[in-house]
């Protein structure tokens, strides 16, 4: 049944199906997972006396009038009566229905649940919601569509329940171990439950297979992708590699670069992440990991998302690398014919050691003789099939992603759940951090003087805008465009100086073009949109000023940051706002207060929600529809160790036990294959 069209349930028709369409409801299933977004409590009864104006209650009255109609205007009915308890009244007003209206009878009494107003001697409520007294319970409320309100919903939701049974798919031994209700409790008391108790118990089972599920489906595709090649490490050349650096490498940095070399020396593919906050020394692990590669006789590969990056990579290949007689080539779109030509036939012939690149590598023509290391940077600028591409250059080579966006650890692991993970969660020596202050547009004009100081002394800076232009945003009035800032600024505040345009809807030859610029310091201040959170590393940028700064998320605003403080100059970041809110004044003063991205994602978390962190990845996860990841990490935890214990006693999941478990898994694995292929 639970597989069936909504349309099947009684009361819902061809309209009505099409409006739970509108909420993703399609199937029965697909409503009992349809989880309430909050609940009002009815069996909280209060006597009228001892409600306190201006808060929200539920109190039990007698009707002694009967509702009298008042036409205040066209389209604007009033329905008036007066309820009693104990001798205190309460005023009742309903507005623009005459259905409810019509059903309050004097002499009846009816639960009322709303806005407490009036005064010492008496109380009043505007629309509030009316019961009969034998519905004092907990009431779910549903996120609706149009006519298709909460109500309707629920009596729907009450309509399939009354016909639909719930198998138990966890063995006992879990749902003893960590204390669960049964399958068939939870469904029934997420949506009505007995009391908050009930419901507790419902949410934490819920919750619990959600998880779960995911961290099946997860580890599966993980265990999947430990396919053996032939790409085996026999020597670790890390040490060697260290002796060419004019300095120490972090024991964030050895610790990673011990992660992959271990990896490649077992006869399976390694498939690692390494994360790090702006600044934290990630080029140089790759570097460390293509060195030995490389000295164990493979070919290795970089794959970054611009070529500019990708230039910047390799001019730090070449440097570390100018002692070694390794060979390095740099292979882009902006590559001349003659010298893609000589390039692919030295990869072929194996002369060629490590290329670096843009997405020029995957290109059908590109063939290499024995390439055994496979590097993506900021790999979530990358589509899935782009990095699979890349792969299959060799058979199951080693592959390294590298991600510059800190993520919760626990989060981390749940997104990059099939990956193994490797944090660099310290910098380097001599990493000046970045002073950043908070400032509202008044004191504008003062930011603008200061930023001059700084070009005025040879430094360059950027100024962020969160609109490319304000043509079509509806809601402009206090947001600042890129285009009409830069002429703004170029005409008035900073004539003389040579400011530079960037955004996303400029072409990429554009875009390179405008960059290089800014590289080589012909242009002094750069007017950009986020298209430079991830960019080139400019160490002559010492100041940027980030307007409408309350519009971004912390984790951007951070990332956004990290162009500058690069160099050898102390570098400042201001944050322009006049957000009043109290939300809004304590993510900026997140930002002001710390320089560690791990912890500002933390707090990014707690602010806003996992949303953001899963907006980027391309893996096919499913949404969550009832966990909060930080409400609800101690029952992530549970279920990691949880799958991974199934797992480990029953890799394929083939023991009859096991069966749901297995479907479930299954499923969930076939819709992520889904996602990546479209």
């Amino acid at each position: 049944m639970t597989g069936d069209k909504i349309s099947t349930i009684k009361g819902v028709g061809d309209k009505r199906a099409r409006l739970f369409h509108r909420l993703g409801v399609d199937t029965v299933d697909a409503l009992f997972h349809f989880y309430p977004r909050n609940y009002i409590d009815y069996s909280k009864i209060k006597a009228i006396k001892d409600t306190e104006i201006g808060e929200i209650a539920c109190v039990k009255a007698t009707v002694i009038t009967s509702p009298a109609e008042n036409r205040i205007r066209k389209g604007l009915t009033l329905y008036k009566f007066k309820a009693e308890d104990n001798g205190m009244r309460l005023n009742v007003t309903i507005f623009n229905n005459k259905y409810q209206a019509n059903k309050i009878k004097c002499g009846e009494t009816y639960l009322f649940y709303g806005k407490i107003g009036g005064s010492l001697i008496w109380r009043e409520m505007s629309s509030p919601k009316i019961l009969t007294p034998d519905g004092a319970k907990i009431r779910p409320i549903y996120r609706q569509t149009d006519s298709l309100n909460t109500y309707a919903i629920e009596k729907t939701v009450k309509s399939a329940l009354s016909n639909a049974r719930f198998d138990e798919y966890l063995p006992k031994e879990i749902l003893d171990k960590h204390k669960l209700c049964g399958y068939d409790y939870a469904i029934r008391n997420i949506h009505f439950p007995d009391n908050f108790a009930a419901l507790n118990k419902a949410r934490r089972r819920l919750v619990f297979d959600e998880l779960f599920g995911l961290q099946l489906g997860m580890r599966m595709i993980k265990q999947s992708s430990k396919l053996a090649n032939s790409y085996n490490i026999e020597t670790d050349y890390t040490a060697e590699f260290e002796q060419l650096l004019p300095f120490s490498l972090t024991n964030a940095q050895k610790n990673a670069i011990s992660d992959c070399v271990n990896d490649m020396n077992h006869g399976i593919m390694m498939n690692r992440l390494i994360q790090g906050d702006v600044g934290s020394g990630k080029t140089a692990v790759a570097a460390a990991v293509c060195y030995t590669a490389i000295k164990n006789g493979l070919q290795a590969t970089m794959m970054a998302p611009t070529e500019i990056l990708a230039e910047q990579h390799f001019a730090s290949f070449v440097k570390m690398f100018s002692k070694t007689g390794m060979q390095i080539a740099l292979l882009t779109g902006s590559t001349t014919a003659k010298k893609r030509a000589e390039i692919l036939s030295r990869l072929k012939e194996g002369d060629i050691d490590l290329i670096v690149g843009t997405h020029a590598i995957i290109q059908n023509d590109v063939e290499f003789n024995r390439l055994g290391l496979v590097i993506t940077d900021e790999q979530h600028r990358f589509g899935v099939n782009q990095r699979a591409m890349l792969s299959a250059k060799a058979l199951n080579p080693h592959v390294m992603v590298m991600s510059a966006t800190p993520i919760p650890r626990t989060l981390a692991l749940m997104i990059y759940g099939d990956l193994d993970i490797s944090i660099l969660d310290e910098l380097p020596p001599g990493r000046q951090p970045i002073e950043t202050f908070v400032i509202n547009s008044k004191i504008r004009e003062r930011a603008f003087g200061y930023i001059k100081k700084h070009l005025d002394e040879g430094r360059q800076g950027y100024i962020v805008c969160p609109l490319v232009s304000d043509e079509n945003d509806d809601d402009n009035s206090n947001k600042i465009a890129a285009e009409n800032y830069k002429d703004e600024l170029s005409e008035n505040q900073f004539k003389g100086y040579s400011v530079g345009l960037l955004h996303g809807k400029m072409k990429s030859s554009e875009k390179e073009d405008v960059m290089r610029k800014f590289a080589s310091g012909q242009i002094q201040l750069l007017v950009s949109t986020t298209v430079i959170e991830v960019g080139v590393d400019v160490p002559n940028s010492v100041i940027m000023m980030i307007e409408n700064a309350d519009l971004f998320g912390l984790s951007q605003l951070h990332q956004l940051r990290g162009r500058v403080g690069r160099g050898e100059h102390k570098s400042t970041c201001i944050l322009v706002s006049d957000a009043e809110t109290d939300i809004a004044k304590t993510r900026l003063n997140v930002i002001k207060s710390t320089n560690d991205g791990f912890v500002i994602s933390e707090e990014d978390l707690k602010l806003r929600g996992p949303g953001d962190f899963f907006g980027n990845r391309q893996h096919g996860l499913p949404a969550l529809k009832i966990t909060n990841l930080f409400a609800d990490i101690d029952i992530l935890h549970e279920t990691q160790n949880c799958a991974q214990s199934i797992l480990d006693n029953d890799p394929t999941l083939s023991d009859p036990k096991n069966a749901k478990i297995k479907e479930i898994a299954d499923k969930l694995k076939q819709k992520m294959a889904q996602v990546e292929m479209n």
